[in-house]
């Protein structure tokens, strides 16, 4: 099968757990077992993350004067340098060594137009408290929401349009080559009056952009691998019950948080509907049985009654 593996950021990072190169090494190895196993007989596609490390950057450029900083699409072009290397590198340690592996800076086209723009909200950079976002929100002119019971910055995050660099891609996969591609959503890009490429300050959502890559490509399975083993209804209620396979129409009855399941359970059921393969979301440790078709919450066009955990 051809598969995209959509990474959370929990396989990068863990909530709480510091910023730092080790840290995200260390899970990254977790995840790179995870998905070694489904690599076999399988051509594997990789997209990641990058909110906490994109974040990171952009508080470190705070070291700089205000007409120096480096703007958001190239903090996210070097963090899908930086996340690729260290997946290549785990992966490497586990599949055959002649089975290559690469990773490729992907640029999104973006509208210029996008309502995203005039409200920004996707979480990028780690957690603080109230009194202490709200002074970096101050200083740095962010705009800051509550995450939980903690406070981050958010950015625009426009709808991915066109990825510039699918037919790589596609060469790629035709040589049995692991991609990691579309990190962190991919390079926010968009053609100014003039028609010139130009980057643009935002982050667009890994899943929606990981969607559109499957979808270019005529994956069979896309996977959203987070912390979670399903999607469920009623969450965090005595009632909740997880969601084992259901219709993508059915699906959309349905209202899910837009900070943390809304925008997968959006992807899925997009992908579902317009190519009439299956999505997934499920826990990364089950990577194998959601594969299979055992574990996770599958959306298909062929599920007739919803069925339940």
């Amino acid at each position: 099968m051809r598969i995209v593996v959509a990474l959370g950021g929990n396989a990068l990072l863990k909530r709480g757990e510091p910023l730092t190169a080790q840290a995200q090494r260390e899970n990254i190895k977790i995840a790179a077992q995870a998905l070694a196993k489904i690599a076999i007989n399988n051509e594997l596609i990789i997209t990641h993350g990058n909110g906490p490390q994109v974040g990171l950057l952009a508080l470190q450029g705070n070291a700089y004067k205000p007409d120096e900083l480096y703007p958001l699409d190239v903090l996210g072009a070097e963090t899908e340098g930086m996340i690729g290397y260290m997946i290549e590198q785990e992966m490497g340690n586990l599949v055959p060594a002649e089975r290559p592996l690469a990773t490729l800076l992907t640029m999104i086209e973006v509208d210029p137009k996008d309502p995203a723009f005039n409200n920004p909200t996707k979480f990028i950079g780690p957690v603080y408290e109230e009194a202490e976002a709200n002074k970096l929100a101050k200083d740095n002119n962010w705009t800051i929401k509550p995450d939980g019971k903690k406070w981050r910055r958010v950015v625009a995050s426009p709808l991915p349009k066109r990825i510039f660099e699918i037919r790589p891609i596609r060469w790629l996969l035709e040589k049995n080559t692991i991609v990691i591609a579309s990190g962190g959503g991919g390079i926010p890009t968009m053609y100014d009056a003039d028609h010139h490429l130009k980057g643009v300050e935002a982050v667009i959502d890994k899943d929606l952009s990981s969607e559109l890559l499957a979808r270019e490509l005529d994956a069979d399975l896309y996977i959203m691998a987070t912390d979670v083993q399903a999607v469920y209804l009623d969450w965090a209620m005595p009632q909740q019950r997880g969601i084992k396979s259901i219709n993508p129409a059915d699906l959309a009855n349905y209202d899910f948080a837009t900070g943390s399941m809304g925008p997968k359970v959006n992807a899925a059921r997009q992908f579902a509907e317009k190519i009439g393969k299956v999505a997934a979301i499920g826990s990364l440790e089950e990577l194998e049985q959601i594969v299979k078709g055992t574990a996770g919450t599958r959306v298909s066009k062929l599920v007739g009654a919803m069925e339940s955990y």
